[in-house]
């Protein structure tokens, strides 16, 4: 009887430990947002600044406000960083499931164009969250004095 109930802890165990202890393989996160494919039903592309508005200020500063905005989420840290094109992960509460957002903003004639793509790695389905995180982010760059140029 204590066998049968040990067997899906330890599975439960297992599987928790896989998700917080997988390496994580910089190169296949840190990609350029601008042309990533679309993360699919478990993530958000949005290329909304490189298609239909730009946002004011130089790309360095509003790529280093949107770092620091990433960098206050909880359970977030930078994994890499290059130029403009930052790349976080963001564990979710418990289970501790990553998953990873980068963003690249780039200097155009127009003001700054920023690109987000956010996906998970472990799943098909993250039920809204890349999408809410990544809202949530444009939000606050927004409010902090970075409104789309023409808005």
């Amino acid at each position: 009887m204590k066998i049968a109930l040990l067997i899906p802890i330890i599975l439960i165990l297992a599987v928790m430990a896989r998700v917080r202890l997988a390496p994580v393989d910089v190169d296949r996160w840190h990609v350029d947002p601008f042309t990533a494919p679309d993360p699919g039903m478990g993530g958000v592309a949005d290329q909304s600044g490189q298609q239909s508005g730009f946002f004011a200020g130089s790309a360095d500063h509003v790529a280093q406000d949107l770092a620091q905005i990433a960098t206050a989420t909880p359970r977030t840290k930078l994994i890499a960083q290059d130029g403009n094109r930052y790349t976080f992960q963001t564990r979710s509460r418990g289970w501790g499931f990553p998953d990873y957002t980068t963003f690249e903003t780039r200097q155009t004639d127009d003001g700054v164009a920023l690109a987000i793509t956010a996906r998970l790695r472990f799943g098909r389905k993250d039920f809204g969250v890349n999408a809410k995180r990544v809202a949530l982010w444009l939000d606050q760059l927004t409010a902090a004095d970075h409104m789309l140029a023409g808005q």
